[in-house]
């Protein structure tokens, strides 16, 4: 597959990557509990920087200490951070490999709070519990609104200051800026709340910080939830955005001016902030999400490592009685794979994948079904996208065989992919790919056991099926840290 779409250049306005495949957003408690990085992240990244990608979409990296998810992630909330993610981008470099700063803020989707913010609630755009948990927030003032927006603007610049190629912002997937986003989360009246412009007035004034302090010829692309799906486990939510409300906001991120001229604003302010270079398309209302990442609920796991997180909000303490009870976790689970038997992996046709695998009691019969359910859950929305702006579109969800995704490219449904889970399993699938496979010998099966244990446990592979002893699978986890 060598002379494949997959490994063509792709060109942005600023920045050329050198093949389709990027690794996504992702990562586990590796670093410093203050946000200070340590060598094992820069492990972390370098693998898949060696493995073949041509970009790296950095883990969750909090422009805020009060707006991260979890301690002991590398944030850039201040200067002292910049010399680390130098080094990041220095070693990721030795690999002709580019590396994007994903800028995240939790707002109320904040699994531990840390010791340093035990005595302040998540800010957000409700005073709403985050349902499935209870994490408590509050909404924010006009005034805490400018202060964050400002962090965003700073935590672009040193990123910039430290080398990085482009940043990106996480406005997908449950976190701040869907708060303000998704008309079944933010409760605020306006100028940030109501109507969609008024929703994504936050957004777009992000944009416009960031390109003060980065100018318009640094890479700046958004990660867009595509449809929330706000109601896929609790039924009884909002649905929450369409997707034709994704598309106006991909085109009023593209083109800043014709947000201004749907709001009402000052249209000199406006006619030379240059808009986003890419959209990052996913799915979902909250993180974890039943498609986001696709694939098994094993709350067997997570009846171990929910521990972690009871302290943090109201509803915990149950959610941890009920994955500890064995009724109780297949309940659940029902819950979180019904949306999955109504929404499923886009099909293409492609070559039905052979074996034999590696991985014990896989069939190649069991593995095309797994593809045909999870891969490409949001490759249909990110079509339509596609079809409305004019900036290259990246896709994420569940992609791992590489005649689907030369076919997704090809056809018009997207630019590039972006994987995650994948990756972990073979962090060199591109040189797989590259090898003439269509797909590793030992894949990923989408059981999201590394979803589940990240919360307290190193991030990777916990499917012993993959592993010849228990004993392989810790030292391959272990590796970054050596």
């Amino acid at each position: 597959m060598s002379n494949d779409i997959i490994f063509a250049p792709l060109r942005f306005r600023n920045l050329e990557v050198k093949n389709r495949l990027f690794r996504s957003s992702i990562s586990g408690r590796i670093d410093n509990y203050d946000g200070s990085g340590t060598s094992a992240r820069i492990n972390w990244e370098a693998k898949f920087a060696q493995g073949g990608v041509g970009a790296i979409i950095t883990s969750f990296v909090s422009i805020d200490i009060r707006g991260r998810i979890l301690p002991n992630y590398a944030t850039i909330d201040v200067d002292e951070r910049i010399p680390f993610w130098r080094e990041v981008v220095r070693k990721v470099h030795e690999y002709d490999c580019k590396l994007i700063i994903q800028l995240s803020h939790s707002g109320r989707q904040r699994d531990n709070v840390g010791v340093e913010n035990i005595t302040n609630k998540a800010l957000s755009s409700t005073d709403q519990y985050e349902p499935l948990h209870g994490f408590p927030c509050q909404a924010m003032s006009l005034e805490e609104i400018k202060e964050t927006i400002g962090l965003y603007g700073e935590a672009a610049r040193r990123a910039q200051e430290a080398g990085a190629d482009g940043v990106e912002t996480h406005s997908a997937n449950g976190y701040l800026i869907t708060q303000f986003l998704s008309s079944a989360i933010n409760r605020l009246p306006p100028p940030y709340g109501g109507a969609l412009p008024n929703r994504a007035r936050f957004l777009l004034e992000i944009i416009k910080a960031i390109r003060a302090k980065v100018g318009n010829d640094f890479h700046f692309q958004c990660k867009i939830g595509a449809v929330d799906r706000n109601n896929a486990v609790l039924f009884w939510e909002q649905p929450g955005n369409t997707l034709e409300d994704a598309i106006q906001i991909s085109r009023w991120v593209e083109n800043p001016t014709e947000w201004a001229k749907a709001a009402g604003e000052n249209l000199r302010e406006w006619e030379n902030v240059r808009g986003a270079d890419a959209i990052h398309v996913s799915t979902g209302s909250a993180f974890p999400h039943p498609l986001n990442p696709p694939g098994d609920f094993p709350a067997s796991v997570l009846a171990r490592t929910y521990q972690t997180v009871i302290s943090s909000g109201v509803h915990t303490m149950r959610n941890f009685l009920l994955f500890r009870n064995v009724f109780g976790r297949a309940l659940f689970r029902a819950f979180w794979l019904r949306i999955q038997s109504q929404i499923k992996g886009y099909r293409l046709e492609v070559p039905k994948v052979t074996g034999p695998f590696k991985t014990k009691y896989l069939s190649p019969k069991a593995m095309q079904k797994l593809l045909d359910r999870y891969q490409g859950v949001s490759l249909s929305d990110s079509r339509e996208i596609k079809k409305n702006v004019r900036v290259p579109i990246i896709c994420t969800g569940g992609f791992q065989q590489g005649s689907y995704i030369s076919r997704a490219i090809t056809e018009g449904f997207c630019d590039a992919v972006s994987m995650a889970r994948p990756l972990i399993a073979n962090h060199n699938l591109p040189t797989i790919f590259r090898s003439g496979a269509d797909i590793p010998n030992n894949p990923c099966t989408y059981c999201n056991k590394c979803l589940l244990h990240v919360i307290e446990d190193p991030l990777g592979c916990y499917n012993q099926d993959r592993y010849d002893s228990y004993a392989e699978l810790v030292a391959t986890v272990m590796q970054v840290f050596r």
